[in-house]
């Protein structure tokens, strides 16, 4: 017979060594997928290292002793679950927290939500030993869902429903899991930001006055000469610059021709407008 449990309430575990913790909600439109995890506590409260954090992307503990195993569905019901060897677990070991994390909005948003507790000895048909209904969630993206410990020799199982408003990554840290955020990026002062416009305009100062020193050398290699000035020898002047002319040309020569000029010689019209058309 399943035992219903309200919040805060807790049960023995008597002549279990195996219990599969199943996490249930129901699916709504627009509604977040969940996940179901669990922490492996020592004696201080808190987990030995990453390793004793189990969820899907560390679905099996190093002693095999707790699984995440993977999500079924069935119609409008949507389940999570954890198998957890109560037997073989490390001595070390005190408590074994369940918990879930809602990925795409938030718990507020869903209905139906419960955890079931089965004795795995017993078989796949048969009913949980301890149902807890988790009536009262609020707009958080993780929760802490109940607890196993031990206690007097065997095990209990303790109904918590403790929301977490900052989510997997605040109920994980909280029991000492190391997360590895990406630190943000600050924007630029607004000092940073004049230092950076200082910098680029005496780069660009620079630039300009480096540019304007180069046109002057290179406008000094070539020889200015003033008007009425003598031409100097074409050596004094690099290739491609101008040559200045003489002050004064002298006269053309004069020949005379070689043979007479027939009478009535001209010479025929010339250009293309003057060719013959076939």
């Amino acid at each position: 017979m399943t035992r219903v449990m309200p919040k805060g309430s807790n049960i023995p575990l008597t002549a279990v060594d195996a219990v599969r913790a199943v996490l249930r909600w129901r699916v709504a439109p627009g509604g977040p997928d969940v996940d179901v995890v669990a922490l492996l506590l020592g004696t201080q409260g808190r987990v030995r290292g990453d390793e004793d954090f189990v969820f899907y992307n560390q679905p099996r503990h190093p002693t095999g002793r707790v699984r995440h195993r993977s999500k079924t569905r069935r119609g409008e019901d949507v389940t999570d679950t954890l198998d957890i060897d109560l037997a073989q677990l490390p001595p070390e070991i005190e408590r074994v927290v369940v918990g879930g994390a809602a990925e795409g909005g938030h718990f507020g948003q869903l209905t139906g939500l419960c955890v079931l507790l089965y004795d795995i000895a017993r078989g796949p048909d048969a009913e949980p030993l301890a149902r807890f209904d988790i009536t009262d969630t609020t707009p958080v993206g993780a929760l802490l869902c109940g607890e196993i410990y031990r206690r007097s020799g065997g095990w209990k199982f303790r109904a918590i429903g403790q929301g977490y408003a900052s989510g997997l990554v605040g109920l994980a840290t909280d029991f000492g899991v190391t997360v590895d955020d990406e630190p943000e990026t600050a924007p630029p002062t607004e000092s940073a930001q004049s230092a950076q416009s200082a910098e680029t305009a005496q780069s660009t100062q620079s630039a300009e006055t480096a540019q304007s020193a180069q046109t002057a050398q290179i406008v000094q290699r070539a020889p200015a000469v003033a008007p009425g000035t003598a031409a100097r020898s074409g050596q004094d002047y690099g290739y491609g610059y101008p040559q200045p002319l003489p002050a004064q040309l002298p006269p053309l020569p004069t020949y005379r021709p070689l043979l007479p000029e027939p009478p009535d010689f001209a010479l025929p019209l010339q250009g293309p407008q003057f060719l013959p058309v076939d």
